[in-house]
């Protein structure tokens, strides 16, 4: 029971903000490309309540986590009207692209949260640091990689509807409404565990030898 409630304890925030600011930086994205859909919903925003989605954020997260295997969950999808930017097929790239480059800049902050956590004297702050930013990094490179994967409605779909001719694009759009049954049964089939997890660990790793922590 303490070690659940430790593991609780570790992973709550880091996922909590990975999820929700992954989402927010679609909004803030969008916004600035002229869709301010998201923005008048005040989801353009810091505030995890505007983004969790209890399901998602919290209950399957925690499930993944203490089942072992990829860390799965979602938090309430931004509202983004490709229609309303400014060059839709161009900019849509960049919305989606901010999602995965928010994990990545949150994956950065939390190494430096071990690096300062490495730098304290060994107990009282320096071990939960560093154990909140091991759980941060792996879990914003979790998302990050994950949400690049090329299958609508993820991010890496969207970018390549976005690229791809625009006949090809449109067919290959149709994807969207099974995307995520095609990713459940990917996840349950453990294919999506081998596919993205070399690319997980490798990203991890690299990390590790920045930051200076063992992977």
């Amino acid at each position: 029971m303490d070690s659940i409630i430790q593991n609780v304890a570790i992973y709550a925030l880091p996922v909590i903000f990975a999820i929700t600011l992954h989402e927010a930086a679609h909004g803030y994205v969008a916004k600035h490309f002229g869709d301010l859909t998201a923005y008048t919903q005040g989801r353009v925003s810091l505030n995890p309540i505007r983004h969790i989605d209890p399901l998602g954020t919290i209950i399957l997260p925690l499930v993944t986590l203490f089942l072992g295997g990829i860390l799965f969950g979602w938090a309430k999808p931004v509202p983004v009207n490709f229609s309303a930017l400014r060059r839709p097929k161009q900019d849509m790239m960049w919305v989606a692209l901010a999602g995965p480059g928010a994990n990545l800049f949150m994956a950065l902050l939390w190494g430096f949260v071990i690096k300062l956590g490495l730098a304290l004297p060994q107990g009282g702050l320096a071990d939960p640091m560093i154990l909140m930013g091991e759980a941060g990094i792996k879990i914003n490179v979790i998302l990050m990689v994950l949400n690049l994967l090329p299958l609508p409605p993820l991010d890496g779909g969207r970018v390549a509807v976005s690229l791809l001719p625009p006949r090809m694009a449109h067919s290959f759009s149709k994807i969207e409404p099974y995307g995520f049954m095609i990713l459940v049964f990917l996840l349950m089939t453990g294919v999506l565990g081998a596919v993205i997890g070399p690319f997980i660990a490798i990203t991890i790793q690299l990390m590790a030898l920045f930051f200076g922590f063992q992977a």
